[in-house]
């Protein structure tokens, strides 16, 4: 595991700590006292900050998302190009936090944990923000008519998640960096991809 930064604010150590203690261990043998001990603080302090360790997993996790969340809420997602650009964001993101791929792995093996809870309720809020954009777009003829919004839905996670969470191994099997150029090209590929299914025939 890594050091935590003895010079950062208390409760960014805390943060720090507990995504160490996550990512080797399971969620249930890590304790509250484990965290504090490692961020160099009280336990108290993480009842202050967070309420308990739920609190804490469960923000440590959004924060990691915050990028991705804010853009659920702006104006990103209301053009059909903008998928592209939200897929190289998310991988952007998941690069900048190489840790993270794994980490949603271990909250989805987590059955009805903290975690899980929190992306299920994240898949919703883009389930609900997606289907108000994709009702608009169809409305503008931007999109296909017969476009089945959760169908679309899936795909799209499915571009998203996908190459972060094998990452490694996509790696190992061609033998070169998926680095922030080979992403970016993922994305805009991808981003075609996504679109050549929904978009009216006139805009293939």
């Amino acid at each position: 595991m890594q050091d935590v930064d003895p010079t950062a604010p208390l409760r960014a150590r805390l943060m720090q700590a507990a995504r160490e203690c996550f990512l080797s261990d399971d969620y249930h043998r890590v304790t509250t006292r484990q965290i504090a001990e490692r961020a160099g603080a009280n336990v108290s302090m993480i009842r202050y900050y967070f309420g308990n360790k739920e609190g804490l997993y469960e923000e440590m996790i959004r924060e990691t998302l915050a990028p991705l969340l804010d853009v659920l809420d702006g104006p990103l997602l209301d053009s059909a190009a903008g998928f592209a650009d939200f897929l190289r964001l998310y991988y952007d993101t998941m690069a900048a936090r190489p840790e993270f791929p794994r980490l949603i792995l271990k909250v989805l093996a987590l059955n009805q944990g903290p975690g899980r809870r929190f992306i299920q309720q994240l898949l919703e809020r883009g389930r609900t923000r997606a289907a108000r954009r994709i009702a608009d777009l169809k409305a503008e003829g931007r999109l296909a008519p017969t476009v089945d919004p959760d169908i679309l839905r899936m795909a799209f996670v499915s571009l998203a998640m996908t190459p972060m969470l094998l990452k490694d191994i996509f790696e190992e099997q061609m033998e070169r960096s998926m680095d922030a150029a080979f992403l970016h090209e993922l994305a805009a590929f991808n981003g075609r991809l996504f679109l050549s299914g929904p978009t009216p025939d006139h805009e293939t």
